[in-house]
């Protein structure tokens, strides 16, 4: 029987859990960039979140906090202002991303009075959504344009961003016990250290050893985390796709994460029979995963939708 606990709850205060009673934290919260006008990303979460799950946590405990390039550094003044320690920062890579930024020219043809000349539609399935591109406000077909003036001609495809690659996921760590060592600390609590042997990265089929003294399960996982194999010599890495959403599917939540990935986290943050925590649960990936892997699993989410969403996938396990 799969064990685990979840809340249709605020995480606030952490109802339910007990002091130094969880092993890890692995959470996506809120970016704070309001990504597709969501109110619940509007702003970073309460630092009183923070605070309470080192509480809860065990000393020496890890945590796996998703975060924005924009405002990650605020993210990780919140963590280490509540009490973690900054450990590392995991870039989870991919090259499907959806570039955000507009063609600035067309701006410049409304700021001149000038109309833009329509040249086709578009074709795509924007936002990975079903029956093609839709504009959002008006439920019409959009229509590809071209600036039509000599100063938006000038500056045609011009934007205000790069297309995004990649996210970054913030490594933490409660303090280990005052007065003991590592090594006391993971005799005492079970915590305190990483899980390199479960999330070491295979050899490929063919390929020699390498190092002085090669392991036989494979190379140490680095802190990159890439979608896509590159012909890179020495370094691998552990490939995860990011997901692809499907507006006809169950789940609609609109930043799900693979369970590869989350997979990949709760490998190397704990060990078999051990408790994950995840605040802002969303659809449940977190939980998926922990339950896969044999771990516990305790998780809050206030979104009735998406709890009702993470509750059938953790049930289906």
């Amino acid at each position: 029987m799969s064990e685990y606990k979840i809340y249709n709850k605020n995480c606030y205060g952490l109802p339910c859990v007990y002091k130094d009673s969880v092993d890890a934290l692995i959470t996506d919260p809120p970016y704070g960039i309001s990504f597709q006008n969501n109110e619940w990303d509007k702003a970073l979460p309460d630092k009183k979140i923070w605070q309470d799950c080192l509480h809860v946590l065990k000393p020496g405990a890890f945590g796996a906090v998703f975060s924005s390039v924009r405002l990650m550094h605020r993210m990780m003044v919140n963590l280490e202002d509540s009490g973690f320690i900054i450990k590392d920062v995991l870039f989870w890579s991919y090259l499907n991303g959806m570039p955000k930024s507009r063609d600035i020219a067309l701006d410049i043809d409304k700021e001149l009075g000038v109309k833009s000349k329509k040249v086709g539609d578009y074709k795509y399935v924007q936002g990975y959504k079903k029956n093609g591109a839709v504009n959002y406000k008006t439920g019409r077909e959009k229509h590809i344009l071209s600036p039509a003036s000599k100063t938006g001609l000038k500056f045609k495809g011009s934007g205000l961003g790069i297309k995004p690659a990649y996210e970054p996921i913030i490594l933490v760590q409660k303090p280990i016990e005052k007065k003991l060592s590592v090594a006391q600390n993971i005799i005492k609590y079970g915590t305190g250290a990483l899980n390199i042997e479960e999330t070491r990265i295979p050899y490929e089929t063919g390929e020699g050893k390498v190092g002085h003294n090669p392991h036989p399960k494979g190379r140490v996982a680095a802190n990159i985390i890439r979608t896509e194999a590159f012909e890179d010599g020495y370094d691998k890495f552990f490939l995860v796709p990011k997901v692809r959403q499907h507006a006809e599917d169950f789940n609609n939540h609109p930043t799900l994460k693979p369970i590869n990935l989350m997979h990949h986290l709760v490998n190397l943050l704990t060990w078999k029979g051990q408790t994950v925590l995840d605040p802002f649960m969303g659809s449940g990936s977190t939980g998926v995963s922990a339950i896969e892997l044999k771990r516990k699993f305790i998780g809050f989410e206030l979104d009735k939708n998406y709890f009702k969403i993470a509750e059938k996938r953790i049930k289906g396990v």
